[in-house]
């Protein structure tokens, strides 16, 4: 008996039949399913099998529920018919979680501990979104394969498989050669090899240890005492990383951050002070003032800071103990000048008033008009004494 004793499976085919897939080709795909089924351990309580076809659209041929024997799986097997159209592998992907894997189609409960398997058989590149419904499978727990020929696009089917990929991605030719890789998956599905099977409960990584295994953890995760499941390792603890400021733990990594005011350098480690009073980066009305990394706000002289500490407004000069001004105080923009009250002047220092002195002194043109004024007194007296003498001798 070449099938071999496998620990069950719900195993699950899904064939690409569009247009670029010839018909002589497909017949070849069906020939490969066919010596699958034979390899296994086909059974109700061993390996359920069932096959899904797609292209635009995509058609359950049979679920998990309908077949428990293999003359009735390769019978089936070989009346399936072409779509004929694109290629949306994502949708057949969404399918069979959304319509095969449910225990109304013949998926065993979880409880079983039953693996659950995609086999995708493809030979172009997807025309749909396949990257985060293949990565919601995987975190289903379903196991996926990818198999491409001749013009598939490998990076697709990178992206579809679960890890390792070495183990879980293959590529072909051409169909005709497709049957080889039919001894490859018996190798993989009746491996002593329990890590191969997918058949362990570790989250990360498998050991192998003989016909048992161990669990492991991807780097920067440490496994959790349960031995099953891992926790990313606190990069940022002391001594972990080599942040000059801020370490920002990352999912089992870290990236580095700087205080407010600083900025990263292009090592991606260390800090620099950033001039965070460049035009811009304030908003200080009038002057920004540096401060290890930070700023306060500033006023030009005759300005006062107001209570935002932002905004500045003039200042009043001439308020009380503002100025120097021993009597008046003129308020001039920013500035000021000094005067007096009347009948004082403002002394040499321009700040205090001196009492104004009335001068005695008359001026020239004054002076010859008192002369004159004297001049015709003295005539008028001397012409009255004269005509006084004369009527005093007649």
């Amino acid at each position: 008996d070449t099938a071999c004793k496998n620990r069950p499976l719900d195993l699950v085919f899904i064939i690409d039949s569009s247009r670029s897939v010839r018909p002589e080709e497909f017949e070849k795909v069906k020939i490969f399913l066919s010596k699958m089924i034979d390899t296994l351990d086909v059974g109700e309580k061993t390996t359920r099998v069932a096959v899904m076809n797609y292209a635009s659209t995509v058609k359950v041929e049979f679920p998990l529920r309908t077949y428990f024997d293999k003359a009735s799986m390769k019978e089936a097997v070989s009346h399936i018919e072409p779509l004929s159209a694109g290629t949306m592998t994502g949708l057949a992907i969404q399918t069979a979680m959304d319509e095969v894997f449910t225990e109304e189609m013949g998926t065993r409960p979880a409880s079983f501990n039953i693996p659950k398997v995609v086999i995708v058989v493809t030979d172009g590149r997807p025309q749909d979104q396949v990257q985060d419904v293949a990565a919601s499978a995987r975190t289903a727990g379903i196991e996926i394969y990818a198999v491409g020929v001749d013009r598939a696009d490998m990076q697709s089917l990178r992206i579809m498989a679960s890890e390792p990929l070495d183990e879980h991605v293959f590529y072909v030719e051409t169909y005709g050669v497709i049957e080889k890789l039919t001894s490859k998956f018996r190798a993989t599905f009746c491996a002593a090899n329990v890590c191969a099977l997918g058949t362990h409960d570790c989250e990360q990584v498998c050991v192998s240890n003989g016909g048992s295994y161990l669990c492991d953890c991807y780097e920067g995760y440490t496994l959790n005492p349960d031995k099953r499941t891992c926790s990313a390792v606190d990069m940022c603890a002391p001594g972990r990383h080599e942040c000059d400021q801020i370490c920002v733990s990352n999912n089992g990594s870290y990236v580095c951050e700087c205080y407010e005011g600083y900025t990263l350098n292009p090592d991606k480690k260390t800090c620099s002070a950033m001039d965070v009073c460049a035009p811009g980066r304030h908003d200080c009305a009038q002057v920004c003032l540096s401060n290890d990394g930070s700023y306060s706000c500033g006023c030009f002289e005759g300005y006062t800071l107001n209570p935002d500490k932002k905004t500045c407004s003039a200042v009043d000069m001439c308020a009380p103990g503002r100025h120097d001004c021993e009597q008046v105080c003129v308020r001039d923009d920013l500035f000021y000048t000094c005067d007096c009250y009347e009948g004082y002047t403002l002394n040499p220092d321009k700040k205090t008033c001196s009492r104004a002195i009335t001068s005695s002194l008359v001026t020239t043109e004054e002076s010859c008009k008192c002369e004159a004024i004297a001049a015709l007194q003295d005539s008028v007296t001397s012409r009255l004494e004269a005509l006084s003498t004369k009527y005093i001798l007649f």
